[in-house]
């Protein structure tokens, strides 16, 4: 039993106890309907690119140009953010990405877009999404209250991400065969309704300002992530797992129109298998309360991956490749959210709007240059052959940080 930030009593069971908290719940609630739009227009972006062009390279550029942002933006929007009101910031932003979606929209509806205009309409939600994504993270502490539920928001919080992703791509291909692109960008616009309201209805008190410039506010986040061990080897493990691992959401409108020889809805299968499994890692993580053992769990994520790639590259039996999809989801889920559960906990209060950037900038970064040169190597040497490149890759690192487990997991016991 435990009271939330309202003072009311909460009974629900551990793996959901985090939603006993008033404020958490309105984010909660306003985050599942926000993700469930952002995967329709991811999947129907991606199905617009490679229908207009055909080109798979395009299909890595307009992914870059999506998520770079995050790599170059995000680390100085965390130190941004932190010297300014968060709760303000994050109703603004939600604005701000349902104009970017509605003017997709429209521009797709009267056929103005070209691979130009994709490009910018991608750079421009990147940028937003630096702003939003350490935004959202960032404040989940001070919406549940209380530090020990944290651990159990972050997993509840991934859960909505992964039922989103489980649910959005097939939803996004069945809308796809009976309306338009267009109809699902719209929809998105109308989802950063529900997240804005949501924090809107949120009472919390303002989180400290970090004072000084926004350099040196920068500087100190950068200093202590790089001069702390566990923090640094973390950070590494994700750059990886993304830089491989997470370019399967590329190459799956190839392997779904040439290899699978499907439409939309087979992109969305393949899409809402990955899904499935990342929900399922999401569960998992949700009913974990020993941290340390938390490192582990991004290790043997990094392995699914791996495998999970190496499986799908190759195999043209539907089930075995939707089996392979779940795994890569698994993989990447629990390597992804079992990590920011770590350097959440690990970081201290007036640091933690700065080590979620890092965390933000490495994960969307680096799966944003993963994504650009799976697209050019796909472009040279086929789809097939390019996942497997990745996954033995990420099978090499891998087996190369094995040696480093012992004192990582020293570290976080230590700090917990």
């Amino acid at each position: 039993m435990q009271a939330d930030s309202s003072g009311v009593r909460s009974a629900l069971p551990g793996p959901i106890r985090a939603l006993g908290h008033r404020n958490f719940r309105y984010y909660f609630l306003g985050q599942v309907v926000s993700i469930l739009g952002t995967w329709i227009q991811q999947v129907a972006m991606s199905w617009l690119v490679y229908r207009l062009t055909g080109s798979v390279a395009l299909l890595g550029i307009t992914t870059f140009a999506a998520l770079v942002p995050m790599l170059v933006v995000a680390p100085l929007a965390g130190a941004w953010i932190d010297r300014h009101d968060k709760r303000r910031l994050l109703i603004l932003v939600q604005g701000l990405l349902a104009l970017q979606a509605l003017s997709l929209a429209v521009l797709t509806r009267f056929e103005l877009v070209g691979p130009d205009l994709l490009v910018a309409m991608s750079v421009l939600l990147g940028g937003l999404n630096a702003f939003d994504t350490p935004l959202r993270q960032s404040q989940i502490n001070s919406f549940v209250g209380n530090r020990a539920d944290l651990p159990n928001a972050l997993a509840l919080n991934a859960m909505a991400f992964n039922s989103g992703r489980f649910l959005g791509p097939p939803l996004a291909g069945l809308l796809l065969g009976l309306t338009s692109e267009a109809f699902c960008f719209a929809l998105n616009a109308l989802s950063f309704a529900a997240l804005a309201f949501g924090v809107w209805r949120i009472r919390v008190a303002p989180s400290p300002r970090a004072s000084g410039s926004t350099a040196s506010v920068f500087r100190e986040g950068l200093a202590y992530v790089w001069s702390t061990y566990a923090i640094r080897t973390l950070i590494l493990t994700l750059a990886m797992t993304n830089l491989t691992a997470s370019s399967y959401a590329v190459l799956l409108p190839v392997f779904a129109k040439d290899v699978f020889a499907g439409d939309a809805r087979m992109l969305g299968m393949l899409w809402g298998a990955a899904g499935a499994g990342a929900f399922l890692g999401t569960v998992f993580l949700a009913t974990r309360k020993h941290l340390p053992g938390l490192v582990e769990v991004i290790l043997s994520g990094a392995a699914i991956g791996a495998l999970g790639l190496l499986v799908f590259s190759y195999n043209r039996f539907l089930p075995v490749s939707l089996l392979a999809m779940g795994m890569l989801g698994l993989g990447i889920s629990i390597g992804n959210v079992a990590t920011n559960m770590l350097l959440q906990t690990l970081a201290p209060d007036h640091l933690r709007g700065r080590v979620v950037s890092f965390f933000s900038s490495t994960r969307f970064g680096f799966d944003a240059i993963g994504g650009l040169l799976a697209g050019l190597l796909a472009a040279q040497v086929g789809a097939q052959r390019a996942m497997l490149i990745e996954g033995l890759v990420l099978a090499m690192f891998v087996v190369w940080v094995l040696g480093s487990r012992s004192r990582l997991r020293d570290e976080v016991v230590s700090r917990v």
